[in-house]
């Protein structure tokens, strides 16, 4: 209450102080010497010095009045309005987090995405005097960009929002792979394409035609994205291959098992399908999204991967609750900072061992200074045709069992299910807050945690320079990733993403859901991006992996070069370009280094949503 009467005090305070500056008439001029002056000796004019800038008061939002911390917010309509998802393929990802690098955007949670349009929205206007005041040019023009995509949730003085609708995107893509087969096997050898929502692909021409619709009403948010997809035919395994992967799985190619998601066995025709990248219906309450749908997950702060789940593999149907604003939690608060929560759960497709299996996740999020942010995530695979059932009894059995398991628990119906657990943290350096950051991420399979066990945990970690020195359009980010940790566990393909008894384990239509370096692998990513603009780029990628000898007879290797072109043609136009050669070697399967070439080309339309 004393907070409220302060700053309706000050608002009145400011409201008086224009009115009566517009008031008050101004100075006479001072009485002018009219005496004649002698004249002055010719000279040469001093070139007056630039004054320097003065420093913006800070801006101060009138639509979404703020306190003092991380993004609460005091008009009690806005608490009642609910949003649509973010996709995480959108561009305003890596434009939010090159501004969180720079030292801005403290009240957002990098593990956790996708984000609501108003949690960035209200990120973004957090962080909006910060940037003003301190005058970088492409933090300004990046906090421009972002808000002109959320123009719809902002209308302008103290108007509500009220209904905004619409096409939010629609775009054609045209994907032409030659020069060898492409790699469609995350389990076991990889992917020549990854974080793709497991989209289908194969030597030739691909196509992928769709868009994005969105609708927003009080509290209430409908999104619906999909797309008509047209795959060339593609080159499997043999039945002798088919069988030997198998047999590294620990699973009879035979009868229901002859046939699985996760081994591309026999050539494929071309497949034209229409499939829903996000269908999701959603009501806002308390500051939770509370969702059913089909949706996206992204848990871990790095760019190329998230070891917890990714958009490596089709989104799963799930219902869920999510804290898309932070909570600050009297007196804990002061110690940990704000938090976040995100707890969903819902089926798994193309399993065969068992069959149909269920998984559920529950991530915290912890802010305890805004230059560090850290999380903890576990995630539960259990259920199953002839394992255990899927009753409230077995789900809340895998939710809450922390314990080691025997054998005969494992086997029977009241299995807790494969657990597994992650741990990351995004940390602005001491000494260059606005310069490095610092990321981890990790996963572990039957422990608690990853710092509890780092001897059997994987690891992508990674360092993000938002501006090189001296040339400030320029962007740099590394990140290296390993699952073929160094103990006995690790062999046989059996330690990251596996399980005794989901033995497709950490996978959904036959692609993992996790990070795409799949079992026992190492490697990496590197970015070095020039912006022309906050949605325009030039960027060389370079990708490596390699599975380990002991997973797969002989080993793979993948070494992927990609040169890409993000333009946009007219302010809601855009157009996507990349060209990228694969290298890969995976002697089990195909004699000799294979040479990939593909191009990818997309237009992607902008149309301006109704909002009234």
């Amino acid at each position: 209450m004393l907070k409220r009467i302060v700053t309706a005090s000050a608002a009145l305070f400011i409201a008086f102080s224009a009115t009566y500056a517009q008031n008050t008439p101004a100075e006479p001029p001072a009485t002018q010497n009219t005496t004649p002056q002698p004249a002055m000796p010719p000279y040469r004019p001093v070139p007056e010095q630039t004054p320097v800038p003065a420093r913006p008061a800070p801006v101060t939002g009138t639509t979404y009045p703020t306190r003092a911390a991380y993004g609460y917010y005091e008009d009690e309509d806005d608490s009642k309005l609910g949003s649509t998802y973010i996709s995480v393929d959108s561009w305003m990802y890596p434009a939010m987090l090159r501004l969180y690098s720079m030292g801005y955007l403290d009240t957002a949670f990098l593990s956790m995405r996708p984000w609501t349009r108003r949690a960035a929205l209200h990120a973004l206007q957090e962080s909006k005097s910060d940037i003003m005041a301190d005058q970088n040019d492409t933090a300004v023009e990046t906090l421009a960009a972002l808000l002109n995509e959320l123009e719809a949730e902002r209308p302008g003085g103290q108007i509500r929002r009220g209904l905004v609708a619409g096409v939010e995107n629609a775009y054609v893509r045209v994907m032409a792979n030659g020069g060898g087969p492409v790699l469609r096997d995350s389990w076991h050898l990889g992917q020549s394409y990854i974080n793709d929502y497991g989209r289908p692909y194969g030597e030739g021409f691909n196509t992928y035609d769709g868009g994005t619709y969105i609708a927003e009403w009080g509290r209430f948010s409908l999104k619906v994205r999909g797309e008509y997809q047209g795959s060339a035919a593609r080159k499997g395994y043999s039945p002798a291959l088919a069988a030997t992967l198998s047999a590294v799985d620990y699973i009879p190619y035979t009868g229901f098992n002859a046939r699985q998601d996760t081994i591309p066995e026999g050539n494929t025709p071309r497949e034209d399908a229409f499939r829903l990248i996000n269908a999701t219906v959603s009501v806002h309450l308390l500051n939770h999204e509370i969702s059913f749908g089909k949706m996206d997950n992204w848990f871990g702060p790095a760019r190329g991967g998230g070891m917890a789940w990714s958009n490596n593999a089709d989104n799963i149907y799930a219902f869920r609750i999510n804290r898309v604003e932070p909570l600050h939690i009297p007196l804990l608060s002061w110690l940990i900072g704000p938090v976040r929560y995100d707890i969903f759960l819902g089926p798994l497709q193309g399993h065969t061992y068992p069959n149909s299996p269920w998984v559920h996740s529950s991530m915290f999020a912890f802010k305890p200074t805004k230059n560090l942010e850290f999380s903890f995530q576990r995630s539960a695979i259990w259920g199953g045709k002839a394992h255990a059932p899927i009753t409230l009894h077995t789900f809340l059995h895998s939710f809450f069992h922390f314990d080691d398991t025997s054998s005969d628990l494992k086997f029977s119906r009241d299995d807790p299910g494969a657990r597994f657990s992650a741990f990351s943290f995004a940390y602005r350096l001491p000494f260059l807050r606005r310069s490095v950051t610092l990321l981890l991420d990790s996963t572990t399979h039957d422990d608690v945690t990853p710092p509890s066990a780092p001897r059997r945990a994987g690891f992508r970690t990674g360092l993000e320079i938002p501006q090189l020195p001296f040339a400030p359009k320029w962007e740099a980010r590394v990140e290296a990733v390993l699952t073929d940790y160094s103990t006995s566990r690790s062999t046989h393909g059996t330690g990251n993403y596996y399980e005794t008894v989901q033995r497709q384990g950490y996978t959904n239509k036959g692609f993992i859901f996790g990070d795409w370096i799949g079992r026992e692998g190492k490697g990496g990513q590197a970015w070095l991006t020039y912006h022309l603009s906050p949605k325009e780029t030039v960027e060389f990628q370079y990708r490596r992996k390699k599975n380990a000898k002991d997973f797969v007879d002989q080993g793979t290797t993948q070494n992927t070069y990609t040169l890409s072109l993000m333009k946009r043609l007219t302010a809601r136009t855009e157009l996507d370009a990349a060209f990228s050669y694969e290298a890969w070697k995976a002697p089990i399967w195909q004699t000799g280094q294979q040479n990939l070439f593909t191009g990818n080309f997309q237009i992607k339309w902008y149309p301006r949503l109704l909002a009234r």
